[in-house]
């Protein structure tokens, strides 16, 4: 359903370091190798996920579903909001396998992100 949390990304410094992490903690299930730059994709039970490394000190990433992708970055910049320039979506097989991402910014900076989920999720 459109605006709900849809998936969430970790930048972390050591994505290795942070898979022993999380998993100890929450019991995730983590997928090496499917992001792109490597990491890991994760599997919760409730919103799936991805980590990264080269990020340290990031704040954690939240993408809101949306529907159409073109019309929610309309949507942002009609009302005041920016879209950032940064390419996230990947190659045609990620967008196919994870879907579509764009990081924004509401109108008073704050950052957040779309997703746009593969056809068949």
């Amino acid at each position: 359903m459109a605006g709900e949390i849809s998936f969430f990304e970790l930048g972390v410094g050591d994505f290795e370091q942070a898979r022993v992490f999380y998993s100890g903690l929450f019991g995730w299930t983590f997928d090496a190798g499917t992001t792109e730059g490597g990491g890991y994709s994760i599997r919760t039970p409730d919103v799936p996920g991805g980590v990264h490394g080269g990020d340290a000190g990031a704040s954690p990433y939240l993408f809101f579903r949306v529907d159409d992708m073109r019309a929610a970055v309309a949507r942002v910049r009609e009302l005041g909001g920016s879209v950032d320039d940064i390419d996230v979506g990947g190659d045609e097989e990620t967008v196919a396998r994870f879907g579509r991402f764009q990081l924004c910014h509401d109108d008073q900076g704050s950052p957040f992100g779309l997703h746009q989920p593969p056809a068949e999720a």
